[in-house]
């Protein structure tokens, strides 16, 4: 009787966890759609250099105490590791962010959210054809439904824009920032066998902090300093903070108790969120064609991470004498 009413409290307090976990990771979705808001209103007053570097510099500032804390004496790197974690700094952090804050002055926040949800399956693409990861060919059907959401939503569903390829130069910005945030996932593997997510990730923010600074001293902070805004700061602020930082360690937390594949489900809600708050902040316009691309950027994203099938799609790209060895 006992053992059932320990059994019982456990069952509860599981659950009770894991139900708080899921409020938490629907807040960081929010958390991380509000990016898009943020970064959308900050780049009316800040350049791209001072702005990536401002977002870092602020999250480094919060992220390096919690990874001192909860680290102890695991954080620091090895030296033969500096090379790779400066790649990582380079291409994840400052290739992606700067390339994201210049889309952003090009494009909608709904358009930059909507591209940057592809970020998994190019991730999935990447690990196949590099690291002989399996992809099956229901979850090549996947990633087709996401790249035509993807094409629907940088063509307006304008046939002529395809025709003529004169896509928006935001979107195309936005793809090739994702691209670099795939690399950044792909290349961090290398080192996850030594490092804790979060030492990699707190480094990768000092790093791009420090490789940001010389430009944006080159863009003259002291030019535009003085013209910005509340609302401009606290933009920047509230990237550093919330998407940034909280929404990385409740994210690690979630993958703790709720499993990784469980957690990826979330990041799909970011484009959903990003769109509502986009109509309501920013009175951006939504058209029903953006929402159908949208639909299967998702659905798709949602697709390739859940199914599991065992084709590789590096053998596509291997010649019949390699194949043969």
């Amino acid at each position: 009787m006992c053992k059932d009413n320990t059994l019982k409290e456990e069952g509860l307090k599981m659950e009770k966890t894991n139900n708080k976990t899921i409020l938490l990771m629907l807040l960081s979705s929010i958390f991380w759609a509000g990016a898009f808001i943020g970064g959308k209103l900050a780049v009316e007053e800040f350049p791209p250099f001072s702005l990536t570097f401002l977002r870092f510099f602020f999250a480094s500032i919060v992220i390096f105490p919690v990874m001192v804390k909860y680290e102890k004496k695991n954080w620091h790197l090895k030296r033969e590791d500096y090379p790779v974690m400066m790649f990582l700094g380079l291409v994840g952090m400052v290739g992606y962010h700067i390339l994201f804050f210049i889309a952003l002055k090009y494009t909608s926040a709904v358009n930059a959210s909507m591209i940057a949800a592809i970020n998994p399956l190019l991730t999935t693409i990447l690990a196949s054809i590099f690291l002989d990861e399996k992809l099956g060919l229901l979850r090549i059907g996947a990633i087709i439904i996401a790249l035509i959401g993807v094409v629907i939503t940088i063509s307006r569903g304008d046939l002529s824009v395809i025709q003529s390829f004169s896509f928006n130069r935001g979107d195309i910005i936005m793809i090739i920032a994702v691209s670099c945030w795939a690399i950044y996932s792909i290349v961090s593997r290398r080192v996850m066998g030594k490092y804790s997510p979060l030492i990699l990730t707190c480094y990768s923010f000092i790093l791009c902090t420090i490789f940001t600074f010389p430009f944006a001293l080159l863009e003259r902070p002291d030019v535009f300093l003085g013209n910005t805004s509340i609302l401009g700061w606290s933009s920047v602020l509230y990237m550093a903070i919330f998407p940034s930082t909280i929404g990385y360690l409740v994210q690690q937390t979630s993958i703790k108790e709720l499993g990784a594949s469980k957690t990826a489900i979330f990041i799909n809600l970011v484009p959903v969120f990003s769109m509502l708050l986009s109509v309501i902040i920013l009175r951006e316009k939504v058209s029903t064609i953006t929402i159908i691309g949208g639909i299967l950027i998702v659905a798709g994203v949602y697709l390739t991470t859940r199914l599991k099938d065992s084709y590789n799609l590096n053998k596509l790209f291997k010649t019949p004498e390699k194949a043969k060895q």
